[in-house]
């Protein structure tokens, strides 16, 4: 439901009533993940996809019953279902979705406007919302903060049990702080015992930084392959001729400093991408002495085989590890072939898309694996400790 905030938001304001279909679980090769939403309003109006288009309609007739009725329900879609073909879902997954009415004077009304509007604004916010368990509780939720305060619906939370609602704040804000969707199996009175209620924790939180070293031609177009992928991207060089806002017009943020003295006084995180471009060693080596020791999820450096090697000379020298050296993603980007600086940005992106699912990078013709793994993030592979 939040990947919908900024409409969802609009909606709510103008006083629409609507439904929200959110991905509650998948098995197999599902297309999108938990979290992933569609939602239609009382006209009709469709935003969002919980399948890259596999069951949508299906879907939306759902979200049309629940405005209807009023009822919260959950459906499985799968492949081996009889009717797979004809609700469109043939890639061999499943998907649970949980379709939710949101009347505008439903009880639940005010927690989800509130999460909307957060998230919206890009803050951090969290929404735990039962998707199993008793039918009354079904759908019922609460938005929690990354200071553990929280707003339920109803005014008594999931289910009139302090203890439940303080567990539940518990795993949420934990998902939150490592900016996670996912479920928790939990007991009506709040203790972890799966056969008693299952929450959906759907995690907004602000963008991850992309931080590009070096202002050079190919910088320019991976800034624009960041902002594509969601990235906050920052472009950082020593030498204000080239970190201009006419080069890189769609940066969010332009530093003029030398790189490593930047990166350790500015804000990371275990997503944070580092890509080193500066393709010179007074730059490179304080710079990736820095980056290879810090809990960030991607450390790149741009330069040939020979530019490799060198610089890996020199960062043994100055007493980098094994284990710090093998987190180094030299030279950075994927084998394509690339010559041009939109090539290269391109083969860099898959490398870091590839990273952060577990992808191998081979072509998927031949490869038995599926394509759509569920859930699969390893951005902390390898993150030094």
């Amino acid at each position: 439901m939040l990947d919908l905030a900024e409409e969802l938001h609009r909606w709510a304001e103008e006083g629409r009533a609507f439904a929200v279909a959110t991905v509650v679980a998948v098995g197999g090769s599902a297309p999108r993940d938990p979290g992933a939403a569609l939602a239609v309003d009382s006209e009709g109006t469709a935003i969002g996809s919980v399948s890259g288009g596999c069951v949508e309609g299906a879907v939306y007739d759902l979200c049309v019953q629940a405005l209807s009725d009023g009822e919260t329900v959950v459906e499985r879609f799968g492949y081996s279902d009889e009717d797979a073909f004809a609700v469109g879902l043939t890639c061999g997954g499943v998907i649970d979705v949980m379709v939710t009415p949101v009347a505008v004077d439903a009880p639940g009304r005010p927690v989800w406007a509130a999460a909307l509007a957060s998230a919206a604004r890009g803050e951090a916010v969290a929404v735990a919302r039962v998707v199993r368990g008793p039918a009354e509780l079904l759908g019922r939720g609460l938005l929690v903060r990354p200071d553990g305060s929280y707003e339920g619906g109803s005014g008594d939370g999931l289910g009139g049990h302090e203890e439940l609602d303080r567990t539940a704040v518990a795993e949420a804000r934990a998902l939150l702080e490592a900016g996670r969707t996912g479920t928790v199996d939990l007991s009506e009175d709040g203790s972890h015992c799966p056969g008693g209620l299952t929450l959906l924790v759907e995690s907004n939180v602000p963008p991850p930084r992309m931080i590009v070293f070096g202002a050079i031609d190919f910088a320019t177009a991976l800034v624009r392959a960041g902002k594509f992928l969601g990235y906050h991207v920052t472009v950082c060089d020593a030498r204000p001729v080239f970190a201009t806002r006419v080069r890189f017009p769609e940066a969010d943020d332009i530093v003029v400093d030398w790189p490593h003295r930047y990166l350790l006084r500015t804000a990371t995180d275990a997503r944070t991408v580092l890509c080193v471009l500066t393709h010179d060693v007074k730059f490179d080596v304080p710079l990736l002495m820095a980056a290879l020791r810090m809990p960030v999820a991607f450390v790149g450096a741009m330069g040939s085989r020979r530019t490799h090697e060198d610089r890996d000379r020199r960062l043994r020298a100055a007493g980098l590890t094994e284990r710090e050296l093998a987190r180094l993603r030299s030279p950075i980007g994927l084998d394509l072939g690339a010559r041009t600086p939109e090539e290269t940005a391109l083969s860099i992106a898959a490398e870091i898309v590839a990273a952060r699912r577990g992808g191998t990078g081979a072509p998927l013709t031949g490869l038995a694996t599926p394509i759509h793994p569920g859930g699969r993030e390893n951005w902390n592979r390898g993150v030094a400790a």
